[in-house]
């Protein structure tokens, strides 16, 4: 009941804060890049930062129909306490007087958790440019019940079709994307590659710019130490663990830098990887930990476990949290995902979580692969502790709530390296130490 009535009051709400905000920005009129999708949006913002640098502001931590409009009036979140909401209510008005940011550009980073999201923010902003990254099922839940009926009617607490149904959840939420696009008079730049994406390029005012692997990507290499890329005959190095799929953000990258006309450095040496998308860490015993604890949906597992195959070392462990919000497709999304593990050589499989040691770890036994399950970060530690040799190489992918940071914090050869690892607020901090993390 409490969780249907913040869904009734979800945009009401946030209009309030919209309305103070839309007029603050006309007031500023800065010129808008908006980077959106449902993965790697924020990696791709901080690639245009490491390019643009102080010509431009960049939303971090929101993307959201609360979080932007906070950032326009500057009411920035400093706990989680619903006190702060009161304040940010008697605040909004007095914000929209307050002193202008001195930049010219305004780079956001937009999502579309829910039905309407993207409309809501897209109106808002009406972006110059836009930065379209990924699709995928991320927060599908939100999206099951704007899917058309399947054969057999509807189920019970399902919502009937209305004016836009769609066959899948992935075609809702490309939809709910495509709405950057409709208000968008300049440029976009998409995956050329996704026919999701692709089937909303005629709702777009502007010029579509299709980035495509094949056209761009001459090579992708991946060491121990950095991944590298040669894009349009220039090459881009990382000392990060990275997919193949970012060349798709540095080609977007250098579309909007280049729009700009701003110089484009394909070395990207101002570049720095937020937390849990891919950094390495030395471990105890010489093993080395690759963070991608940030969050969790089977299209970003897949891609990172398709980058961690390609990593040199013969003891490469695993260790997986449930992929949370999928909604009526969360059996299906985490047996896909045991179909993808049972094709690589990997020493062990770590999974955690109910939804993993209910759907996921059955299918991998039924594909005759060695798994180990477990219900808590906290067990997932004292495995790994326990059964570490030396020298292996692991990699960390699953939900926040899943906490698999806090493992991560408690391998670490150098403490000091836990200021890379995501979600370091002392709210998270307690969480974790709560855990026995």
């Amino acid at each position: 009941m409490i969780d249907q009535l913040k869904d009734y009051l979800h945009f009401p709400i946030a209009w309030y804060f919209r309305f103070f905000a839309q007029i603050r920005l006309r007031r500023w009129n800065p010129r808008i890049v908006v980077v959106t999708g449902s993965n790697g949006k924020t990696t791709l913002l901080h690639m245009v930062e490491s390019q643009m640098g102080e010509k431009a502001k960049y939303s971090h931590y929101a993307n959201t129909a609360f979080g932007i409009p906070f950032d326009i009036l500057e009411l920035h979140r400093k706990s989680l306490a619903s006190s702060e909401w009161i304040m940010f209510f008697l605040k909004a008005p007095l914000q929209v007087f307050a002193k202008l940011p001195k930049e010219t550009i305004y780079v956001v980073e937009a999502d579309c958790d829910r039905p309407g999201e993207g409309k809501f923010l897209a109106s808002l902003l009406r972006p110059e440019v836009v930065l379209w990254v990924s699709v995928s099922r991320t927060h599908g839940m939100n999206y099951d019940y704007v899917v058309t009926s399947p054969p057999g009617g509807w189920q019970v607490g399902s919502h009937p079709p209305g004016v836009n149904s769609f066959q899948s959840v992935e075609e809702a939420i490309a939809y709910e994307y495509g709405y950057f696009l409709e208000a968008c008079p300049k440029l976009a730049v998409i995956d050329g590659d996704t026919k999701l994406q692709t089937n909303q390029t005629h709702r777009s005012r502007g010029k579509v710019v299709a980035v495509k692997k094949a056209q761009a990507l001459t090579s992708y290499t991946i060491s121990k130490d950095n991944t590298s890329y040669e894009i349009n005959k220039q090459r881009s190095t990382f000392d990060a663990l990275l997919p193949e799929e970012l060349f798709y953000s540095i080609a977007m990258c250098r579309e909007a830098v280049e729009y700009f006309s701003l110089p484009f450095d394909p070395q990207f040496k101002k570049f720095i990887l937020p937390p849990g998308r891919g950094t390495l860490l030395k471990g105890i015993k010489q093993t080395t930990l690759v963070d991608s604890t940030y969050n969790a949906n089977l299209e970003s597992i897949r891609v990172m476990l398709h980058m961690f195959s390609k990593m040199p070392g013969k003891k490469k462990w695993v260790v997986l949290g449930d992929m949370l919000e999928l909604g009526k497709k969360e059996q299906e999304e985490h047996e896909r995902l045991a179909e993808v593990l049972a094709k690589m050589d990997l020493e062990r499989i770590i999974l955690v979580g109910k939804r993993m040691k209910e759907f996921t770890a059955p299918k991998l036994v039924s594909l005759q692969k060695d798994v180990i399950t477990v219900a808590s970060a906290k067990e997932a530690l004292d495995d790994i502790q326990k059964n570490l040799q030396g020298g292996e190489e692991i990699l960390f992918k699953g939900s926040q709530s899943i906490y698999l940071e806090g493992v991560i914090e408690k391998l670490l050869t150098n403490k000091s390296d836990s200021v890379t690892l995501p979600r370091q607020s002392a709210f998270w901090k307690a969480k974790r130490k709560s855990l026995g993390l």
